[in-house]
């Protein structure tokens, strides 16, 4: 990111969250953070429609994808702004982001670029479903290929 993109991104205003009224059928966006300041982002496949992957965005990295037309999200992991695809080269390019009725979730329907999305190396970060096996919950991996190999892209982890 630039520091031109950066001071673009700073200039964005988002609306007042005013009444229920403006937030849900109002024409301003008007984003609600959670308590730690962030909001909920869903990534699908702008062609597909299939999901992604889910992250979190805060009010920098939310005005830095809407300037950049690219996803910025942020880790809470590492409490930093996540770039999608700076080190893998797996950007995702934002086609639209849709919000839900009262702005505290949104979807942003991308082309991934690369391979894909998620850093296990499969093109989406849910490539698990869940199956009830007795008493217990277990995983079933249902996608059979990994799409890149993570220790090509990201080195080996120790």
């Amino acid at each position: 990111m630039t520091p031109e993109s950066a001071a673009k991104a700073a200039a964005l205003i988002f609306s007042p969250r005013d009444s229920k009224a403006a937030v849900e059928g109002g024409d301003w966006f008007a984003p609600k953070f959670d308590k730690d300041a962030l909001i909920t982002a869903v990534a699908t496949d702008a062609v597909t429609g299939e999901v992604l992957m889910v992250a979190y965005m805060n009010e920098e990295s939310l005005r830095l994808t809407l300037t950049l037309g690219e996803a910025v999200y942020f880790s809470r992991s590492r409490k930093e702004l996540w770039h999608k695809g700076a080190t893998s080269g797996h950007v995702q390019k934002v086609v639209e982001i849709l919000t839900d009725c009262d702005q505290d979730a949104l979807v942003l329907r991308v082309h991934q670029l690369g391979a894909g999305a998620c850093h296990t190396g499969y093109r989406t970060c849910f490539y698990r479903r869940t199956a009830v096996a007795g008493t217990a919950v277990k995983l079933e991996t249902i996608l059979t290929d990994k799409a890149y190999d993570p220790a090509k892209v990201y080195g080996a982890k120790s």
